[in-house]
C-alpha cells in the first residue's frame, strides 16, 4: 500500500480530522478516518479568534501547540487502530486551522499548524502549508480541494462542500474539456451554527429540525444577499472575517428561530446562484461537509435546483464527511512527487506550482 495521511482542522472548530488514504491503484482509497472533538473551551476560543480585530500573541503560540498535539495524537489513533507503525505512512499532510484567510490583492492566508512538531512526534515527514505558495503566484490560495475533485471524479459532475464557508467546484461536462472552475460561494455552516450557540445552546442545528419549523425573514435575506461578493466573478475566496454576524445588522427585535431559518436560506440561495451564475443547471451536485447532514438544507437546495440532483458524494464512493482530509493526504503525495497540487483556472495563479514545505522525520 501507499499510505498517507490527511488533517484538516475546518472552519467549523468542530475537531480534528485525520484520514488515512492509499493511493496504491491511482484512485485515493480510504483505509480509516476518525475525528477528535474540540472541546467547547478551545472550540469557542478557535472561534472567537476567527473574527477578533486584535489577539494576544501568546494566545495565538498556544493555540497553535494545541493543534498540533492534537494533530499527533489523531495520527498515533490511526496508527495504533489499523495497526501501523510510522514506517508504514509515506507522509502525513497537515492543513493546520485557519486563522485569517484574505483574497488578493495583497492576498495571505495564516493557519495554525507546527509541521515541525508533527514531525518530531509522529516519526513521519509532514507535508504543510499548501495556501502559500499559490499566493505568492498571484492565486487566491484557495479552494484547493477543486483539483481533488477533478482527480477523483473526472467531468460532468459539480461538488458542492459546505463546511464553515461552502465552495463549489464545477468540472467540465464532457472528458474532452480541460476546463474546470472551483470558488467560495459564501458562507455555509458557520453562521448557522454561531447563531445556534448564542440563542438555543447547541453547536448547530441537528439535521435542520429547528430552522425548518421558521419562516424566512424576507426583508434581511434581501439585504443579505446584496454582499458584493455574491457578484464577483470567480476566482474568489472567502473567510469568516467577511461572514460574521456582528455584520448582519441588529436581529435582537426578530424571532431566534426565524433568524435562524433566514440563515439557512442565505446558504441556499448564495450556493444557488453560485450555480447560475457559474455551474451547470442540471446534473449531478455531490454535496461533502458537514451540510450534508442538514437535511432541511439539503432540500431546500434540491428545491432550488429543480434541474439537478443533489445528494451526498457516497454516491460517487467518496464519505462526505473525509473528503477534505483525503484532500490534504493527495496534497501531501503530489508535493513528495515533485507534482503540481493548484489549479491555476481555480485559483488565478501564474501557474502550476508545487505546494507546502516538506519537514523530514
Amino acid at each position: 500500500m501507499t499510505l498517507y495521511i490527511g488533517l484538516m482542522s475546518g472552519t467549523s472548530a468542530d475537531g480534528m480530522d485525520a484520514a488515512l488514504v492509499d493511493f496504491s491503484q491511482g484512485a485515493p482509497r480510504l483505509v480509516d478516518a476518525l475525528c477528535l472533538p474540540y472541546d467547547p473551551p478551545f472550540r469557542r476560543q478557535l472561534r472567537t479568534l476567527a473574527v477578533a480585530e486584535n489577539a494576544d500573541i501568546n494566545t495565538i503560540a498556544l493555540l497553535e501547540r494545541r493543534i498540533a498535539t492534537l494533530s499527533t495524537d489523531a495520527v498515533a489513533q490511526l496508527l495504533q487502530r489499523n495497526s501501523l507503525s510510522a514506517a508504514d505512512v509515506c507522509a502525513v499532510g497537515s492543513h493546520g486551522h485557519t486563522l485569517r484567510h484574505h483574497s488578493q490583492p495583497q492576498g495571505f492566508s495564516w493557519q495554525l499548524d507546527d509541521p515541525s512538531w508533527i514531525a518530531e512526534h509522529t516519526g513521519i515527514t509532514c507535508i504543510a502549508d499548501f495556501r502559500r505558495r499559490d499566493i505568492a503566484a498571484g492565486g487566491q490560495g484557495a479552494p484547493l480541494v477543486p483539483a481533488f475533485h477533478r482527480h477523483c471524479f473526472g467531468h460532468n459532475v459539480q461538488v458542492l462542500n459546505i463546511g464553515g464557508i461552502a465552495n463549489l467546484t464545477v468540472l467540465p461536462e464532457d472528458s474532452d474539456s480541460d476546463s474546470l472552475l472551483g470558488f467560495d460561494t459564501g458562507p455555509g455552516n458557520a453562521l448557522m451554527d454561531e447563531w445556534c450557540q448564542q440563542q438555543f445552546g447547541c453547536p448547530r442545528d441537528d439535521r435542520g429540525q429547528l430552522a425548518a419549523n421558521g419562516k424566512v425573514i424576507d426583508y434581511l435575506l434581501e439585504d443579505w444577499l446584496s454582499q458584493p461578493y455574491f457578484q464577483r466573478p470567480p476566482p474568489k475566496s472567502t473567510g469568516r472575517e467577511l461572514f460574521r454576524l456582528e455584520h448582519l445588522g441588529d436581529l435582537s427585535h426578530e424571532d431566534p428561530q426565524n433568524v435562524l431559518t433566514t440563515l439557512t436560506e442565505l446558504t441556499v440561495q448564495s450556493i444557488g446562484m453560485a450555480i447560475q451564475q457559474h455551474g451547470h443547471k442540471q446534473g449531478e451536485v455531490l454535496v461533502c461537509g458537514g451540510g450534508v447532514h442538514n437535511h432541511y438544507l439539503m432540500q431546500r437546495l434540491q428545491h432550488i435546483l429543480p434541474l439537478a440532483q443533489v445528494h451526498s458524494s457516497a454516491r460517487r464512493g467518496i464519505d462526505p464527511d473525509w473528503m477534505e482530509a483525503m484532500a490534504f493526504a493527495w496534497l501531501a503525495q503530489r508535493t513528495q512527487e515533485g507534482l503540481s497540487g493548484n489549479a491555476p483556472a481555480v485559483t488565478g495563479a501564474k501557474g502550476e506550482r508545487i505546494l507546502g514545505g516538506i519537514y523530514p522525520a
